[in-house]
């Protein structure tokens, strides 16, 4: 999948709780459609077999081509372009949580976790080593300037599966929604994120504070954008398919792993008190736009 300009800036937007034990997140992000850019909403998703956890997808720019990485489920978090998507996805890992045997523990630091519903939890801060910003994509003018490492180069070569059918799910929705197309919204979906793959009316979704600044240069792109799609099926009503998302099936085996923890380099310090609404693992205002 192709786009013949960069993405929007990631919006700003709260994590729903957790809806319960073993969810694991999975933040937004904007997928490309004949249409423009339409916003996936962040949301909480049972994994596909214990110790996986997902690796997002990313837009990555090569050669003056804005191009779809997209994301799947791995005993690892593999590269996922440097992109800080928030929420334990500081642009290097997952620091969100961890399998601890067969069940998954939240950080409290960067989790809106319940603690009178979730008791698997733990208190770890993070610091980020990488510049908080809404940059949206990998390479160029105004995207994020990162490699993947070594590690992330041998993740890349783990039994992975791709999304779930509830993702799936999620993302065609998100494709037949037009408030949730960027030139719709400025940049600022009112559907920003989601308690539960799909549950786009239900009770608990987040809409976000504020679009993204957008970069000071962006790249220009040179791609068509009609280049084949990883999406799923045709849009509703007005013939467009959406592209961007995660690609249906399964990849490169069906082992299964037990354990991992696909956490970045983060630093641990002293135990932070937890706080219902963070991004990027760290303390602001509760006033602040983050």
């Amino acid at each position: 999948m192709q786009a013949s300009e960069p993405p929007p800036p990631l919006p700003v937007y709260e994590q729903p709780p957790v809806p319960g034990p073993g969810y694991i997140w999975t933040p937004g992000y904007w997928a490309w459609a004949p249409a423009g850019y339409f916003w996936v909403p962040g949301t909480w998703v049972m994994p596909p077999r214990v110790g996986f956890l997902w690796t997002p997808g990313y837009w990555g720019l090569v050669g003056g081509v804005y191009a779809f990485h997209a994301g799947y489920w791995g005993p690892h978090v593999g590269f996922y372009g440097g992109v800080n998507y928030g929420f334990g996805y500081g642009g290097v890992g997952f620091a969100g949580g961890r399998w601890v045997g067969n069940s998954f523990a939240y950080n409290q630091s960067v989790t809106n976790v319940n603690v009178t519903v979730i008791h698997n939890t733990y208190n770890e801060t993070v610091v980020n080593n990488v510049t908080v910003n809404r940059a949206s994509y990998n390479g160029g003018a105004g995207g994020v300037a990162a490699a993947p490492t070594v590690q992330e180069r041998g993740y890349a070569h783990e039994p992975h599966l791709a999304a779930t059918p509830m993702q799936r799910q999620h993302f065609q929705q998100a494709g037949n929604n037009p408030e949730l197309l960027a030139k719709n919204n400025g940049g600022r979906p009112a559907i920003a994120a989601t308690p539960h793959p799909g549950a786009f009316n239900a009770p608990g979704v987040v809409g976000a504070h504020a679009a993204g600044a957008p970069p000071p240069h962006p790249a220009p792109g040179f791609a068509n954008g009609n280049n084949p799609s990883h999406g799923y099926g045709n849009r509703s009503g007005n013939g467009n398919q959406p592209h961007g998302g995660p690609p249906p099936g399964q990849a490169n085996g069906n082992r299964s792993s037990q354990s991992a923890n696909g956490k970045g380099p983060a630093q641990k310090q002293k135990a932070a008190k937890p706080h219902p609404n963070k991004e990027n693992g760290r303390r602001e205002p509760e006033t602040a736009l983050r």
